[in-house]
């Protein structure tokens, strides 16, 4: 019945938004289920009227999740005259459940930490996780561009200060708000704002159904908008849609190993740009590649997020044991769990580790979160041994101590020990997370056809676009991505149309 007037509540919220024409990101964030927690504002922001609609424009993005507002920043600041088709009732997408934060290498403020990081170390750590499968070129340009666009964000008011790690990275290079909160709605927040002091059309409910094509180039798009289907003209396309990651049939249309997961996806995240571009012959890469996310809470299909186990958090089975390197990348700590009789495991911490991630607060909010005043009665809490999870606590700590972690081989968030009371566990297990494939794109955020040729006018970035990531996305790349290449499709975009 709870759960029924949660929905219920949700419904009459949405509904209200939308003949308003406004939402608050705080009560977006509770309606969608996002992991965030952060010091975004209260403001409410005003999409655009249908009624404003022109007949053509230089650059259509679709999509208004964090790559669709940041190419339309990107594109309008460069002299164009740019829209945002957004099919949901709310801008933000998928970005506004992202949580971990940005990663970026030779930052000014990794410099401000005495952090040492570089590109190349960049460029070689994402490498070894996607299992050297990485288009190259992408990467490159991917990690070479990335200290820019955290000084892009600072320089709108989008400050990403405070820095953690997640799996796969050996240095503090992901970067969150400075509160060390969830980076989504802080993101969303910050680019909504930008948008709009920039004029930028955003149409939200507003579907795009169709991407024209004149003479071989691209010429605009086919729309549902205010009960109607209309053409708006364009020079320019960019497709910013996302991935399929909420569409479970198409998951398991390419890897059929994952049909039963959960999806820590948004609903709008069906793959639609994806069959929009095909149509005009845009090629493909990577589609079977899709990450599932190890730390999912199961009943919600809630990510837990990675910077618990940055910041030192453990996991554990249910003996009370740690079974691996909680900070390997994430396939791998999925498979380990996925390998346990259990196929589930639960995230470990303390009250300290508690303070110094403040998404934490939301998911102890949800209900998720077991709580003991001690080790004994957390172990209780979650019916595992208490002997075993002392010990296991104990010899987490002495490795801490140590700085070796010789059970696993752990060398990253194990600066600070778990020691201070209560204690607290999250059960988890992996779930649908990121799809790595999509549109075949160069640097220049360019669509690719089959034969490798740009198609003239079409562009894309983030989860649209495939090839960056390999077989296995870093965490912290995806948010990387939706800035480096959205600003990068935004300012080709707009050079193409002059």
């Amino acid at each position: 019945m709870k759960k029924f007037s949660k929905i219920l509540m949700s419904i009459v919220m949405v509904l209200a938004g939308m003949l308003n024409g406004a939402y608050s990101l705080s009560t977006v964030a509770a309606q969608s289920d996002t992991d965030v927690e952060s010091g975004a504002s209260e403001n409410v922001y005003e999409y655009t009227d249908p009624a404003e609609l022109a007949d053509a424009y230089d650059i259509i993005v679709i999509g208004a999740g964090g790559g669709g507002m940041s190419a339309a920043i990107s594109a309008k600041d460069s002299g164009a005259n740019v829209v945002v088709f957004e099919k949901m009732p709310i801008a933000g997408g998928n970005t506004l459940k992202s949580s971990a934060g940005m990663n970026a290498s030779e930052t000014k403020f990794q410099e401000a930490e005495g952090i040492e990081d570089s590109n190349d170390l960049f460029f070689d750590e994402t490498l070894v996780g996607g299992k050297e499968t990485n288009d190259q070129e992408l990467l490159r340009y991917f990690v070479d561009n990335s200290a820019s666009a955290i000084d892009w964000l600072d320089s709108m008011g989008i400050t990403l200060s405070n820095l953690t790690t997640t799996g796969g990275m050996s240095v503090e290079r992901t970067h969150r708000p400075a509160d060390g909160s969830a980076v989504g709605e802080y993101l969303v927040d910050g680019l909504i704002r930008n948008v709009l002091e920039r004029d930028i059309p955003l149409f939200v409910n507003s579907n795009v159904v169709e991407i024209l094509q004149k003479d071989g180039a691209v010429s605009g798009v086919k729309v549902e908008i205010n009960g109607e289907t209309v053409e708006v003209q364009a020079d320019a396309v960019i497709v910013a849609t996302g991935g399929f990651g909420g569409n479970l049939e198409m998951v398991t249309e390419y890897n059929s190993d994952l049909d039963g997961f959960v999806t820590t996806n948004h609903e709008g995240a069906t793959g639609d740009g994806l069959s929009m571009a095909q149509a005009l012959g845009a090629a493909l890469v990577d589609m079977e590649q899709i990450q599932i996310h190890p730390t999912v809470e199961q009943e919600t299909s809630y990510l837990i997020t990675e910077a618990v186990r940055g910041e030192g958090g453990i996991l554990v089975n249910q003996s009370g044991e740690r079974f691996h390197n909680e900070l390997d990348t994430r396939d791998n700590v999925s498979a380990a769990i996925i390998a346990l009789p259990e196929q589930y495991a639960y995230v470990v911490f303390d009250e300290a580790l508690k303070g110094r991630v403040t998404a934490i607060n939301k998911y102890e909010s949800m209900g998720l979160v077991v709580k003991g005043d001690t080790i004994e009665e957390l172990a209780e809490q979650i019916e595992v041994p208490v002997e075993t999870l002392q010990a296991t606590l104990d010899a987490w700590n002495e490795s801490v101590t140590a700085g070796s972690d010789e059970a696993f081989g752990r060398t990253t968030g194990m600066s600070i020990g778990l020691e201070e009371a209560p204690y607290y566990a999250i059960k988890i297990a992996p779930g649908v997370h990121h799809t790595m494939g999509g549109l075949k794109i160069n640097t220049n955020a360019e669509v690719l056809n089959e034969d490798g040729e740009v198609i003239p006018g079409l562009y894309a970035a983030g989860e649209a676009s495939g090839g960056l990531h390999g077989q296995n996305r870093i965490g912290g790349n995806a948010v990387a991505d939706i800035i480096i290449y959205g600003r990068q499709a935004g300012s080709k975009a707009a050079e193409f149309i002059k």
